[in-house]
């Protein structure tokens, strides 16, 4: 079985994509400033509880970001 050959976006089409990947990568980092800051009110008020879910839901985010901008690199053909 053959791989079909993948059909070139237009810019408009690419631009809808990056707009659509920033808010989406806007909402992450909102995210992760949040819950930074919802860990470090915990943990200066001496719980020490959500220190370790909050580290891999960042990880979550931070994987996600990755991806995110993985691609963007690969819709972009001037890149190769």
């Amino acid at each position: 079985m053959s791989a079909r050959p993948r059909r070139q976006l237009t810019r408009e089409q690419r631009t809808t994509v990056v707009y659509g990947v920033l808010c989406m990568e806007l909402i992450l980092v909102v995210a992760q400033l949040w819950l930074l800051t919802a860990t470090m009110n915990a943990w200066l008020g001496g719980d020490e509880s959500p220190i370790v879910p909050a580290a891999v839901a960042s990880l979550a985010c931070l994987l996600l970001n990755a991806g995110l901008l993985r691609y963007l690199y690969t819709i972009d053909g001037s890149r190769r």
